[in-house]
């Protein structure tokens, strides 16, 4: 089996930032990245770097680490992915083919049987809806947000009642996006992330250590 490269170790490495696996001040040393990924040190540099300039890596104590999460920021990002997620799904209700539905319910019934919450898992799901409506700009700008609201801890999920309720919700807007219901579809869409927007307020004012100051 063939090392990875570069790229792998920076996708990996980019998805546990933004699931939460590589919370905020977690370092992130090139022997141990290396050690991890069973390669040279070579490859893990060109990834930290590229991690550095997409500002999810800042310098720490003896190499980079996670960076702090700025609250505004990660506001904004929600403010954002209400209406792009919106827009995504409706797009993905009108644009799905066969392939799309089947990605959803098979991460939908996975999700159900878990026996606790995963952030990893609904950032999955999201991430299929917006491949679903197959519009690659739309698809990249997502991405981008999601990091800036994602990495934020603790998780949306660990509120009590809240994975229960996120997955009722993921199940209406898979039943919308199989319906081709465009509108119902964007509407479900923006009331799950509206939701998750004032969730995170309330765990931004409960957990202000967690985060970059702001003048």
């Amino acid at each position: 089996m063939a090392r990875p490269d570069a790229q792998h170790i920076y996708a990996e490495l980019r998805a546990d930032i933004a699931g939460g696996a590589l919370p905020a001040g977690s370092p992130l040393r090139e022997v141990a990245v290396a050690s991890r990924f069973g390669v040279s040190r070579t490859p893990v540099r060109e990834a930290l770097r590229r991690l550095q300039h997409d500002g999810l890596l800042v310098p720490g104590h003896r190499g980079l680490q996670v960076r702090r999460v700025d609250a505004r920021a990660v506001v904004q990002a929600y403010d954002l992915r209400i209406l792009l997620e919106a827009e995504a799904a409706a797009q993905a209700a009108r644009a799905h083919g066969p392939a799309d539905l089947v990605r959803l319910e098979g991460l939908l019934a996975r999700d159900r049987a878990l026996s606790a919450p995963r952030p990893a898992a609904t950032l999955e799901f999201h991430a299929a809806i917006w491949s679903a409506a197959h519009n690659a700009v739309l698809e990249d700008l997502l991405h981008r947000l999601t990091l800036h609201a994602s990495q934020a801890p603790p998780s949306t999920l660990s509120v009590a009642g809240r994975w229960e309720e996120a997955l009722e919700e993921h199940a209406a807007l898979t039943e919308a996006i199989r319906a081709g219901d465009a509108p119902a579809a964007g509407r479900l869409a923006g009331e799950h992330l509206r939701t998750a927007r004032e969730l995170r307020l309330r765990l931004l004012r409960d957990a202000p250590g967690s985060y970059e100051p702001r003048p």
